[in-house]
């Protein structure tokens, strides 16, 4: 080790790189991290931190609407201000900086700012400086990946749009995942007339179908219009704003377009390929259970991989890479089974396990207990939304495999029920609980009957 600068040189100084720095730097070794563009990564700057921000504003949309049934006038209609989300939020981002920088200090870590390139198994380049280490962390994480058609180069992408000049009153997205069910919500939520197009028949592909229809139609009830077996041809200027026309005809007139069709891993430019780093073939690193590319000494981790792109998830890898590499017992591989998510459009999505489809494939019968109802808030608020709550059970086990729910605080619901799914308890263990009254979550140990098999 001593015939290199660095035990451990970490490209990247997102979630994944910054936790990889940080414990391996506690195991006492000599750590650098270089970051071209700002610490905390995506998540921190133009992901999971901004989105519930925006989300959060959002809602208060409902909350003012929802407020006069429960007695409260409000003298005036509210206004929304985007300047100052915006920069407020900038300034928030601003603090988060600053504690990944604290963070990495206290820890003894070398930052280096500028984007590393590797010029062999052992070593890379930043700033006109070569640098050497044992090994080499990737941890670059994802870039937003735009379709090329007749006017793309006039949308913004998932990076770009939490920091437009001025709010667009009239609001498109192009795509069907997390990222574009989410901000046609939160825009919708804001008061834009919005607009999601996606080229499928039901967006969030890989999600269980009654939670996907669901949503649609509560999307749809709030006032988002919703494009199904539709895509983008052409985007044009025209006076006062973009005109959009689908491949189906249709032509929408609106201020701006955002395209949120994917991450693909920001690799370029590395220098993986000059030394035979085998990639997968989705363009992702290919990785082995100790994070070793098919060049020993080069590691990756996080979104790069290919794996379940979510923080948390970029977060265990580290400290499991860590383990392998500089702790004093070696790990088993890491467990991707039961990682909970939520999906943070209006209403939220939480989910954990399996999802119908999956597990009628994967057990001989099952059982699904499903119970959608009209929240007591709503009882006086006058809004006609509506929770969706959804278990799916083994019928030979009767171990609860999968669990569901759209609605109010989602994530924070299905982040308990996390720990049961994984802790492999039972529709018994579940009817034993006796639960909170009155809240919503109540129902996932109260239901009874079962919807279907």
């Amino acid at each position: 080790m001593a015939n290199y600068d660095y035990d451990l040189f970490v490209i990247g100084a997102g979630s994944g790189g910054v936790r990889a720095a940080r414990t391996a730097a506690a195991t006492g070794a000599r750590v650098a991290v270089a970051e071209d563009r700002y610490l905390g990564g995506t998540c921190v700057n133009v992901g999971c931190v901004p989105k519930k921000l925006y989300s959060y504003a959002a809602h208060f949309h409902d909350a003012f609407e929802d407020s006069r049934g429960f007695g409260w006038t409000i003298p005036q209609a509210p206004a929304f201000d985007w300047a100052t989300l915006r920069d407020n939020k900038v300034e928030e981002i601003k603090r988060l900086n600053g504690i990944y920088g604290r963070l990495l200090e206290g820890a003894g870590v070398r930052l280096i700012n500028g984007r590393a390139k590797l010029v062999d198994a052992n070593a890379v380049e930043i700033n006109g400086e070569r640098i050497t280490a044992e090994k080499i962390l990737v941890a670059v994480g994802g870039w937003p990946w735009t379709p090329q058609f007749e006017g793309s180069e006039l949308t913004v992408n998932s990076n770009q749009v939490f920091d437009l000049d001025s709010f667009p009153r009239r609001f498109l997205v192009l795509g069907g995942g997390y990222i574009a069910v989410e901000f046609a919500s939160i825009f919708n939520g804001l008061g834009a007339d919005t607009h999601l197009i996606y080229r499928g028949g039901l967006f969030l592909r890989g999600f269980d179908q009654e939670v996907r229809e669901f949503t649609r139609d509560e999307m749809a009830k709030k006032g988002v219009n919703l494009h199904f077996e539709a895509n983008i041809e052409r985007i044009r200027k025209v006076e006062g704003g973009l005109e959009v026309t689908l491949t189906n005809g249709e032509r929408l007139e609106v201020d701006a377009v955002l395209v949120a069709t994917g991450r693909r891993p920001h690799l370029e430019g590395l220098g993986l390929e000059a030394l035979g780093v085998e990639l997968n073939t989705d363009g992702t690193l290919k990785v082995n259970e100790r994070y070793e590319s098919s060049v020993p000494s080069i590691l990756g981790l996080g979104d790069v991989t290919g794996g379940p792109e979510l923080t948390p998830v970029a977060l265990a890898e580290a400290m499991h890479m860590v383990q392998h590499h500089y702790g004093d017992k070696t790990p088993g591989p890491l467990d991707y089974q039961d990682i909970a998510t939520a999906v943070f459009c209006h209403p939220n999505i939480g989910t954990v396990g399996l999802t119908e489809e999956e597990a009628r494939e994967r057990f001989e019968a099952v059982r699904i207990y499903s119970a959608d109802f009209r929240p007591m808030k709503h009882t006086l608020s006058g809004s006609d939304e509506r929770c969706l709550m959804k278990l799916v059970v083994d019928d030979a086990t009767d171990r609860v495999v999968g669990a569901h729910m759209v609605g109010d605080e989602a994530g924070e619901t299905i982040q308990g029920i996390a720990i049961a799914v994984r802790a492999r308890l039972t529709k018994t263990d579940f009817d034993a609980t006796v639960g909170i009254h009155p809240t919503a979550a109540e129902e996932f140990v109260t239901m009874r009957s079962v919807t279907r098999r």
